[in-house]
């Protein structure tokens, strides 16, 4: 758990990037810090992890103020992901998998069982992708490498500055999925900073949403902040879309269903698909229903009138 209490960054031309922060994040959550440009959401990550000290107030880890730990200690029990990956160039993927396993000098056989682990975790081959230089990956592929390397010696927790930020909407979303299926096997502390609300949304637990003067401004579960923004701030930022967001938190699986398959034509969903989904695919149906599927059984139909409902 990181408790942030009273924590202010103060720069020395009087400019406040984090102003008097008050936040729990509890452990196993991924929490999600969002805002504009300036607003102190890196500057919030960076100071958990020493990067950047506070001016003012406590973090702590499990209880532990950050400031009596030792620094190098604390950032190797922290997993650390940023945008531009940081990988080695000239290392193989295995050699950088093991860069702080090597450092924490652990012995050759359980680095090798670690190595071959995480790479099977994230879905690149060891023995197809181990000796590979980053060079010969794409850029989603080096990213899961950074990823697989913050999670090398097993962290308390993953921070996360903007890592999917440079990398094409098709990759990048499939990396988010690749980061949900991860965390609900290995299920980590994460703190993750992005600009996009949409990412926040599908990601996050909870989210952090700042002002421009560093302040905290809301911090709630997506839903509850796309279905009660505390100010206007908070709505404006989160703009005209945000019920038609709220649906991509609905699954079918939560929602009454017609019960009549009859006419609702050939396409169908899955019932763990969202309202979101569902919408997509109703508007593209010549019938305006869509038949709802658990495996190979047709289960119910879905309508603009069932999604109008749900979301409601």
């Amino acid at each position: 758990m990181i408790t942030f209490t009273g924590v202010t960054k103060r720069y020395g031309d009087g400019k406040i990037a984090v102003d008097q922060l008050d936040l729990t994040i509890e452990s196993g959550e991924a929490v999600m810090l969002v805002g504009p440009s300036g607003c102190g959401k890196t500057t919030t990550l960076k100071m958990i992890n020493r990067l950047i000290e506070p001016s003012d107030g406590v973090i702590a880890i499990d209880g532990v103020d950050t400031a009596t730990r030792e620094v190098t200690e604390l950032r190797r029990s922290i997993g650390y992901v940023i945008q531009q990956v940081g990988l080695f160039p000239h290392l193989t993927v295995g050699d950088n998998v093991a860069t702080v396993m090597k450092l924490a000098k652990w012995d050759k056989d359980r680095i090798r069982a670690r190595v071959t682990e995480l790479l099977e975790l994230i879905g690149l081959p060891p023995g197809e992708f181990e000796e590979r230089l980053p060079g010969e990956l794409s850029g989603g592929q080096q990213q899961r490498v950074g990823v697989a390397r913050a999670l090398a010696i097993d962290p308390l927790m993953l921070l996360m500055d903007e890592p999917f930020g440079a990398i094409d909407p098709i990759t990048r979303d499939r990396l988010q999925d690749e980061l949900l299926r991860l965390q609900r096997v290995v299920r980590k502390t994460i703190v993750f900073v992005t600009h996009d609300i949409d990412e926040a949304i599908k990601l996050g637990d909870r989210i952090a949403l700042f002002s421009p003067s560093g302040k905290l401004a809301q911090f709630a579960t997506p839903a509850e902040l796309l279905a009660r923004p505390a100010s206007q701030y908070v709505e404006d930022f989160l703009g005209g879309g945000r019920m038609v967001r709220r649906l991509s938190l609905i699954r079918l699986s939560d929602v009454s269903l017609g019960g009549n398959t009859d006419g609702a034509g050939s396409e169908s969903l899955p019932v763990d698909a969202t309202l979101r989904d569902a919408l997509d695919a109703v508007l593209r149906s010549p019938t305006g229903r869509v038949q709802v599927r658990d495996g190979d059984r047709a289960i119910g139909t879905v309508d603009a009138e069932t999604i109008r409902r749900a979301s409601q």
